[in-house]
């Protein structure tokens, strides 16, 4: 039985977030985890909180064994932009984009 968690806004870009999922893609929860608090970046805590999210889903929703599950999907897709503008000089402006992430976890008891 599949089990999902999203984070959605996440005040990262996509590409930042998306080094950090593929190193916990189809490895067992409690491992990810480990993994997670070892990685010193401000994406690994994203990660590691849906990820709990996703483990505490399991647990209580579906009934499984925390202990059983396996990550079968973890993805960042990209969210809206935010636009914003600094100064330049001679008057004009020069663009900023923001970029935001959607974090998704798909867990697996592997039946």
């Amino acid at each position: 039985m599949d089990v999902l968690a999203t984070t959605k806004y996440a005040r990262m870009s996509p590409a930042k977030v998306g080094e950090v999922t593929r190193m916990i893609h189809g490895k067992r929860a409690g491992e990810a985890l480990e993994l997670l608090r070892a990685v010193p970046r401000k994406s690994a805590r994203l990660i590691e909180k849906t990820l709990k999210s996703a483990i505490a889903n399991a647990t209580n929703n579906a009934k499984l064994a925390a202990d059983t599950l396996v990550v079968k999907e973890a993805m960042a897709n990209e969210g809206p932009r935010l636009k914003r503008f600094q100064p330049k000089a001679r008057g004009s402006a020069g663009p900023i984009i923001k970029r935001l992430s959607h974090i998704r976890i798909v867990l697996t008891d592997g039946q």
